[in-house]
C-alpha cells in the first residue's frame, strides 16, 4: 500500500505544502497588484509618448521578500511559515516593527484548507485540483480586500484549469462546466447591466463575472445558485454590519469578491449536499 494511502499522513503531507504554498501566497496578494499597477504606468506613458516611469523591476520571485519599514532582506530562516513569526514575536529582527498577524493567517487558512481537500478528496486530481482552487480563492479574496481587483491573471487561468479538469468529470461533467462558465459570467454580467441602466452606477466588477464563471466552470452549472444565494446572504449580512457598527459609508464600494470566494469554497465541500437538501423540501 502506498503512504499516501494511509488518510493521516496524506493530510499531513497537505498540510505542510499547504503552509508553504500559503507562505507565497503572501507574495502573491502583495505584489501582484503592484506588478499590474506599474504595467498599466507603463502603458499609459507609452500611448502618451513619454518614457516608462523609473521604477524598481519587480517580479513574484524578485527582489527577495523584505521589511517594509526598513529594507531588511528577510532570510530563509525569518521566511519559516508560522514558527518564524512566532519566533519573532510578530516583528522584524533589524527594526522590531510590527508584522502584520495576516501574514501566518494565509499561512495557516493555506495549510488547513489543504488539509481539509486532502481529506475530502483523498490523493489524486480531485484533491490536488480541490486545493489549487481553493489557494486561488485565498490569493483573490485578499487581493480584492486590499485593491477591489480580481486580476485577470488568477481568475482567467482558473477558469480554463476548471474546464481542463472536468474534461474527465472530476468535479462536473464537461457539460455542466462550460455551461457553468458561461451562466456565470452571464449571470452577473447581467445584473451588473440591469443595475446600472436603473441607477446609473456600476453596481459591481467586471472580476466578479470571471470569478463566478471560474467556479461554474470548477463545479458545474448546478452549483451557481447556492454560490449566489451564500455570497449575497454573506455579504448583505458584512455588508449591513460595516454600516450599523462600523460607520462604513453606504457610498464606499465593498468588495464582493471574497463572498463569492466564501461560497465557492462552501459548494466545493458541501454543495451537492446542500443543494439536494434544500431541493427535498420541495
Amino acid at each position: 500500500m502506498s503512504p499516501l494511502a494511509e488518510p493521516p499522513l496524506l493530510v499531513l503531507l497537505a498540510a505542510l505544502l499547504g503552509l508553504t504554498v500559503g507562505s507565497f501566497l503572501n507574495v502573491v496578494i502583495h505584489r501582484l497588484p503592484k506588478i499590474l499597477e506599474a504595467g498599466w504606468l507603463a502603458e499609459c506613458a507609452e500611448l502618451r509618448g513619454e518614457p516608462p516611469p523609473a521604477a524598481e523591476r519587480l517580479t513574484l520571485a524578485t527582489p527577495r521578500s523584505r521589511c517594509p519599514h526598513c529594507g531588511h532582506g528577510i532570510s530563509a530562516l525569518e521566511n519559516i511559515p508560522v514558527i518564524s513569526y512566532l519566533m519573532l514575536r510578530g516583528r522584524c529582527r533589524a527594526c522590531r516593527a510590527r508584522i502584520s498577524p495576516r501574514y501566518p493567517l494565509v499561512e495557516l487558512t493555506a495549510g488547513l484548507f489543504a488539509a481539509c481537500a486532502a481529506w475530502h478528496f483523498g490523493a489524486g486530481w480531485a484533491g490536488a485540483g480541490a486545493m489549487l482552487f481553493l489557494w486561488s480563492m485565498i490569493a483573490l479574496a485578499f487581493i480584492d480586500l486590499d485593491t477591489q481587483l480580481l486580476p485577470d491573471g488568477i481568475t482567467l487561468p482558473l477558469l480554463w484549469a476548471g474546464l481542463l479538469l472536468n474534461l474527465g468529470g472530476t468535479f462536473a461533467s464537461i457539460e455542466d462546466a462550460v455551461i457553468g462558465a458561461a451562466a456565470g459570467y452571464l449571470s452577473l454580467w447581467s445584473v451588473y447591466w440591469l443595475f446600472k441602466l436603473v441607477t446609473g452606477k456600476e453596481g459591481m466588477g467586471h472580476g466578479d463575472f470571471k470569478l463566478l464563471a471560474a467556479i461554474g466552470a470548477w463545479l458545474g452549472w448546478q452549483m451557481l445558485p447556492l454560490t449566489i444565494l451564500a455570497s449575497s446572504l454573506v455579504g448583505a449580512v458584512v455588508g449591513a454590519s460595516l454600516i450599523v457598527f462600523a460607520r462604513h459609508g453606504r457610498s464606499i464600494p465593498i468588495p464582493f469578491g471574497p463572498y463569492l470566494a466564501a461560497a465557492g469554497i462552501i459548494a466545493l465541500f458541501w454543495g451537492k449536499p446542500l443543494t439536494q437538501h434544500y431541493l427535498g423540501l420541495f
